[in-house]
């Protein structure tokens, strides 16, 4: 078959992936993995006891309550979204922009999938006024609008919304009669988490809404995919969470025993794990605080990060010096930026926005060094800024933006 795209653009094999934690495998969680290795037996659908069980203590000491009953895990995010949604009937409503994957998966189910405009303060949650009038729409067009997508803690935006704009766009998704899947997944990367309040969806509507997590998030290296959901603690989501069960069974979407084991160390959070997370925050937290500023410098808009490792940038005001580079959209701008930077720089179409708005996300990740010896330096350094190599990115970085000034050089 004749590829009509270029390759990296617009095909869902060739999407982008979450922003990468650029820094080595917490060795002490490789030697779990390690040890398991050996297990003859595979995991059931949906996760053994041990790793729902490590799941519940997870969600326990977030204030959530769980049991082994109300979780499901899967090899990642993508195909435990999938039985989610296949498991739950009628129309999608997602934020715009949101994560790259969530799409697809609805368009694989053939359901359609409507975004609804964020608010200037953050993404990841749907204006609740927009997604009243969204709602309105669809219903008079003859759909069902059945199921709200958000996260808290966004990818692509970094923003983390705030508790009133949660609690007034689920009061109005709930009102509506829609279920609620809140993606977690960035939850443990908040740079500042004794400033930054996050409210969980379910601690407001605990019987509407199901929580997806992905390890990959903060716990557990994107190598090894593992996710886990926690369905509503009351009798009806018990349905819901058997049909899940049955697609995951039938896609054989099971995790390995070994992955199992260190996702369910994971998931226990002992010291270590809670250290390195700690500290790749930190790091993280720093270098896009940098990333950030010189975006800004060059004329360039962006909201602070919040969290997670990446921005989201709208270089609207240095369209004219893209023009003059043959950017002229987000696509062309996705191509440039990936060039130019050595480092996928995924166009903000890829994330619901549209194709004449120059987005971008960009990564933190290959701005700590080349080789895992430099990540490591970055991660132990005090101030990591002043590190050569992660100071050379970051000026890198810098010109690839400042040269698109009106008085940049062509």
């Amino acid at each position: 078959m004749r590829q009509t795209a270029p390759e990296g653009h617009g095909p869902v094999r060739y999407g982008p992936h979450a922003p990468d934690p650029g820094l080595p495998v917490l060795p002490e969680l490789a030697a779990v993995l390690a040890a398991a290795a050996g297990l003859p037996a595979a995991e059931p659908a949906g996760g053994g006891p041990v790793l729902r069980e490590a799941a519940c203590g997870y969600w326990w000491r977030r204030g959530l309550r769980s049991h082994p009953e109300d979780v499901a895990a899967a090899p990642g995010p993508e195909p435990l979204l999938l039985a989610l949604l296949a498991a739950h009937g009628g129309d999608v409503l997602l934020p715009r922009p949101c994560p790259a994957w969530w799409t697809p998966q609805a368009r694989l189910l053939g359901r359609p999938a409507y975004h609804v405009p964020t608010t200037a303060e953050c993404g990841g949650i749907p204006d609740p006024f927009a997604l009243l009038e969204t709602v309105r729409r669809v219903r008079a067009e003859g759909g069902h609008p059945a199921l709200l997508l958000l996260s808290v803690a966004d990818d692509p935006t970094a923003t983390v919304a705030p508790p009133e704009l949660v609690r007034e766009t689920c009061e109005a998704a709930v009102a509506e009669g829609m279920h609620i899947i809140s993606d977690e997944t960035w939850r443990d990367t908040l740079h500042r988490p004794h400033d930054t309040v996050l409210l969980s969806p379910a601690e407001m509507c605990p019987d509407d809404v199901t929580v997806l997590y992905d390890l990959a998030g903060a716990l557990a290296p994107p190598a090894w995919p593992a996710a886990v959901a926690r369905f509503p603690p009351a009798a009806p989501s018990a349905g819901r969470r058997a049909r899940t069960l049955d697609f995951l069974t039938a896609l054989g979407a099971v995790l390995p025993a070994p992955v199992a084991a260190a996702a369910a160390h994971a998931l226990g959070e002992p010291g270590e794990v809670t250290d390195r997370i700690a500290a790749a925050t930190a790091l993280h937290a720093r270098v896009a605080t940098a990333a950030h500023r010189a975006l800004l410098t060059a004329g360039a808009l962006a909201r602070p990060p919040q969290a997670g490792r990446h921005l989201y940038a709208d270089l609207g005001p240095l369209r004219a010096g893209l023009a003059a580079r043959g950017v002229n959209d987000s696509m062309e701008l996705e191509e440039y930026l990936s060039a130019r930077l050595g480092a996928p720089a995924p166009g903000g179409h890829r994330f619901g926005d549209e194709l004449g708005a120059l987005r971008v996300r960009l990564a933190t990740g290959p701005l700590l060094g080349t080789t895992p010896e430099e990540r490591l330096e970055s991660l132990g350094a005090p101030d990591p800024l002043e590190l050569p190599h992660v100071a050379a990115a970051l000026t890198t970085f810098g010109s690839a933006f400042e040269t698109l000034r009106p008085h940049g050089p062509v």
